[in-house]
């Protein structure tokens, strides 16, 4: 029988391929170096490639449908289960094909390159955060070992940091001077570094049409649009916007027995980046909800008095990912009356 489905075991240099037939049969399960994987794949044009979503398969994943390839790239969590015995790459590559001939199974399509390059931004910059974060918190600890308090915020610490190094009345010694002035000029270089990002940012958002819509929305700005952009594309990978605010985690999770339903907290699955944007979104909504009259505020509004003001912001944040969706998918303008 033919070769009907093939399996990737995706890596640096060496991958693991596994050919099986419409029976699920395995006919290989072999190794092939990087440069020899297309003119293998091309053996067997008429089969549907599937592959784990992870470090490379966009590129794989665009590189293979551009040879007319159908491919399937399936969330790492749905492989797990079907891996038998120990982990190698040609149990992985197995598991690959039997998650992959699962009815009903929600694949991802590949990232564009425009796509590609707005995620980058965004993850470029929330690295460049954490380190500046982690670089206060290390500076605050430093300056607590010789008696001086900052009060809360980065904001704060920045601000005070230049006449805490001058006054040197403060018990602070030569070596930690020297030590904490590198410290500032590090945290200085970061700051530059997040603006250079954020004018891209903003320059990519003003340069594209399905941005500038997300924009329109109340509580979605420069980042969270192109965010969202880059994540969902023009989200024909979603089936309606409920599934596009579930696979960001913002519904409820169930348990659920007996006939008797049991709804918890929010799932947190999905991308945590966009969740964050779109909960801090929300929360701008909330704050000036009583004040404004479009449709979102108000309804908003009503929200916070039923269920309080943290319930309604999760609430927010799933109500502008389904909107967010819809504009994206039916190519629409925001209607916020």
């Amino acid at each position: 029988m033919n070769v009907t489905l093939v399996g990737i075991d995706l890596a640096k240099s060496v991958f693991q391929i596994c050919g099986v037939n419409q029976a699920g049969k395995p006919l290989f399960n072999r190794q092939v170096r990087r440069g020899r994987l297309l003119a293998a794949l091309q053996q067997h044009s008429d089969a549907t490639i599937a592959m784990e979503a992870c470090s490379g398969s966009n590129y794989w994943g665009r590189t293979l449908q551009q040879l007319g390839f159908t491919v399937r790239l399936i969330p790492p969590q749905h492989v797990k289960p079907f891996v038998k015995g120990n982990k190698n790459d040609r149990n992985d590559a197995l598991a690959i094909t039997e998650a992959a001939r699962r009815p009903g199974l929600r694949c991802v399509q590949p990232r564009s390159l425009e796509q590609t390059d707005l995620m980058q931004l965004h993850r470029a910059r929330e690295r460049l955060v954490r380190q500046r974060t982690a670089l206060s918190n290390q500076v605050r600890g430093f300056l607590s070992e010789y008696g001086v308090v900052v009060a809360k915020g980065q904001w704060r610490l920045a601000e005070v940091l230049p006449g805490l190094l001058e006054d040197a009345e403060n018990g602070l010694t030569p070596a930690s001077r020297q030590l904490l002035e590198s410290l500032r000029l590090e945290w200085q270089h970061h700051d530059e570094a997040i603006r250079r990002l954020d004018a891209q940012i903003r320059e990519q958002a003003r340069a594209s049409a399905p941005a500038r819509r997300l924009m329109g929305i109340k509580g979605v700005g420069e980042k969270t649009a192109t965010a969202l952009l880059a994540h969902a594309g023009n989200g024909g990978a979603y089936r309606n916007g409920r599934h596009f605010a579930a696979s960001l985690g913002l519904v409820p999770r169930e348990r659920s027995s007996g006939g008797r339903q049991t709804l918890g907290a929010i799932t947190r699955r999905g991308n945590p980046y966009i969740r964050r944007l779109l909960i801090q979104g929300a929360w701008s909504v909330i704050k000036y909800a009583e004040q404004s009259d479009d449709r979102l505020s108000r309804w908003a509004a009503r929200l916070i008095v039923r269920r309080g003001k943290h319930k309604a912001t999760v609430a927010v944040a799933n109500k502008l990912a389904r909107i967010s969706w819809s504009m994206l998918y039916h190519e629409t303008e925001y209607r916020p009356a």
